[in-house]
C-alpha cells in the first residue's frame, strides 16, 4: 500500500490564524457598526438639506457665504485634515500619525453645508473619510502597529463606501483596489469584507436608511456585434473620467495660484456657481443629481448634461467645497451613456448603467470594484457588458485619477511622500 504523506496543520500554525481571525472579526464588526451608523445619519441629514434647498431656492444666493463658513472653519480648526481622501492614502502608504477624529464631524459639516447652499458635489468622500477617521482611532485604543493601521484604514474605507451606496462587495474591493492600484493586500481581505457587510447592515437594516434603486430591464444577447459596441462606449467613458479628473485638478490649481487666503477660495467659487445656476435657469446640475441619474435610464436627456455636471462639480470641489466626486461621476457616466444611445445600438438603460460605473472606473482606477458595483446595482445579467466597459474605461483614462496621492502599481522602494502627495509609498 502506498505511503501517503499528509501535511499536518499544527497548533503553531493554527493558533495565529485563529487569533488573527477573531481579532479582526471583532474590530471590523465594531468599525462597521460605527461607520454604518455614521453614514445613516449623514444620508438622512443630506436628504433633509437637499429637500430644503429645492423648496427654498433663494438659499443658492448664499452659496458664497456658505463657502466662507466652510473655508474659515477648515482654516481655523481643520488644517490637519484638509487633504481629505488624499490624507487617508498618504497615511496608508507612509504611516506617521493617527488621523484626527475631527475629520469626521468637519467633513460632515462641510458636505451638508455644500449641499444646503447649492454646491455640486457627492457623498462618498464624506462617508469614506468618516469611516477612515473612526477606524484609525483603534490605533490609539489598541496600540496597533503600522501594518495593523493599514488594515484599519482599509476597513474604514470599505465600511464608509459600502454603507453610503449599499454595495458591500464593491465597498470591500474598492478599499482593497483603491489604496494601491494593481496590488491587493491579501491580509486585508477578510477584515475589509467583514467591515463592509456590517456597515451596510447597520445603515440599511438596523437604521432602515435605504438607497436609490436602479434597473436595466433589457439586456441584449452576448453576440460578437454587441460585445464590440462596448469598446467605443468604454473609450468614451474613460475619456470622460479623465476629463473630470483634469477639470477638478485644473480648478484646484487655479484657485490656489490666484487666491492665497484659503477661506476666500470657496467664496469666489460659490459666487461663480450661483451665477451659473442663475444663468442656466435650472438646478439639475447642482447637488447630487439623483433625479437626473434615474431619468438617464429611461428618458431622453440633453446630450450636454454630462459636460455641464463635470463643469459644475469640478468648479465646486476645486474651489474648496466638501463632499465627494463619485455620485457626480455616476451622473456624468449615466447621462453620457444616455447620449451615446443615439449612436450605439444598445438599450439606453444598459448604456446608462455601463456609463454609471465606467466613468467612475476611469476616474478612480478601480475597474474591479466598479464591475462588482454594477453587478450589485443592476444585476448579474449585465455583468459582461459592465465589466468590459469598466476595464476599457480604466485603460483609456490614462490613470488620470481624481486622487493626487493614489499610487499606481506597487512601489519598489520605501520613500517619503512628497509635499504634493504624489507617487510614493513602500512595498508592504
Amino acid at each position: 500500500m502506498a505511503n501517503l504523506n499528509y501535511k499536518v496543520f499544527t497548533a503553531e500554525e493554527f493558533l495565529p490564524s485563529l487569533r488573527f481571525t477573531i481579532k479582526w472579526l471583532v474590530i471590523a464588526t465594531i468599525i462597521g457598526m460605527l461607520a454604518g451608523s455614521a453614514s445613516a445619519g449623514f444620508l438622512v441629514s443630506l436628504s433633509w438639506v437637499t429637500e430644503y434647498r429645492e423648496e427654498h431656492l433663494w438659499i443658492i444666493a448664499l452659496l458664497p457665504l456658505g463657502g466662507l463658513l466652510i473655508g474659515w472653519t477648515y482654516h481655523q480648526i481643520g488644517q490637519s485634515v484638509v487633504k481629505g481622501n488624499n490624507q487617508l492614502l498618504e497615511e496608508f502608504y507612509n504611516p506617521q500619525q493617527t488621523i484626527p477624529l475631527r475629520m469626521a464631524p468637519l467633513v460632515l459639516f462641510g458636505t451638508l453645508a455644500t449641499h444646503l447652499f447649492g454646491g455640486s458635489a457627492g457623498r462618498e468622500g464624506t462617508a469614506v473619510q468618516m469611516g477612515g477617521a473612526i477606524a484609525d482611532q483603534f490605533t490609539k485604543w489598541f496600540k496597533l502597529e503600522k501594518e495593523d493601521r493599514r488594515i484599519l484604514i482599509t476597513i474604514g474605507v470599505a465600511a464608509g463606501f459600502s454603507s453610503v451606496f449599499g454595495t458591500p462587495l464593491a465597498g470591500a474591493v474598492f478599499a482593497l483596489e483603491w489604496l494601491i492600484v494593481g496590488r491587493i493586500r491579501y491580509e486585508s481581505i477578510l477584515p475589509a469584507f467583514i467591515g463592509a457587510y456590517v456597515a451596510d447592515y447597520a445603515c440599511a437594516e438596523f437604521w432602515q436608511v435605504h438607497h436609490t434603486a436602479y434597473s436595466i430591464p433589457i439586456v441584449p444577447s452576448l453576440n460578437l456585434i454587441n460585445l464590440l459596441w462596448i469598446i467605443p462606449a468604454g473609450i468614451c467613458f474613460g475619456l470622460a473620467g479623465r476629463l473630470f479628473a483634469k477639470a477638478t485638478h485644473f480648478w484646484t490649481d487655479v484657485f490656489r495660484k490666484h487666491i492665497k487666503y484659503p477661506p476666500l477660495r470657496p467664496v469666489v467659487g460659490g459666487a461663480l456657481v450661483a451665477l451659473l445656476v442663475l444663468a442656466m435657469g435650472t438646478t439639475k446640475y447642482i447637488g447630487l443629481g439623483i433625479p437626473t441619474i434615474v431619468d438617464a435610464f429611461s428618458e431622453d436627456l440633453p446630450w450636454y448634461d454630462f459636460l455641464a455636471k463635470i463643469g459644475m462639480t469640478s468648479l465646486t470641489l476645486g474651489a474648496g467645497f466638501k463632499g465627494g466626486e463619485v455620485t457626480p461621476l455616476f451622473y456624468t457616466g449615466a447621462t453620457l451613456g444616455n447620449a451615446l444611445a443615439f449612436l450605439i445600438p444598445l438599450p439606453v438603460a444598459l448604456l446608462a448603467g455601463m456609463g454609471f460605473v465606467g466613468v467612475f472606473s476611469g476616474a478612480t482606477n478601480t475597474p474591479l470594484a466598479c464591475t462588482l458595483m454594477g453587478i450589485e446595482l443592476f444585476g448579474a445579467e449585465s455583468g459582461i457588458f459592465i465589466g468590459i466597459a469598466c476595464v476599457v474605461a480604466y485603460i483609456f483614462s490614462g490613470h488620470a485619477g481624481i486622487y493626487n496621492s493614489q499610487v499606481i502599481g506597487s512601489p519598489k522602494s520605501k520613500q517619503m511622500l512628497s509635499d504634493k502627495g504624489k507617487k510614493l509609498g513602500e512595498r508592504g
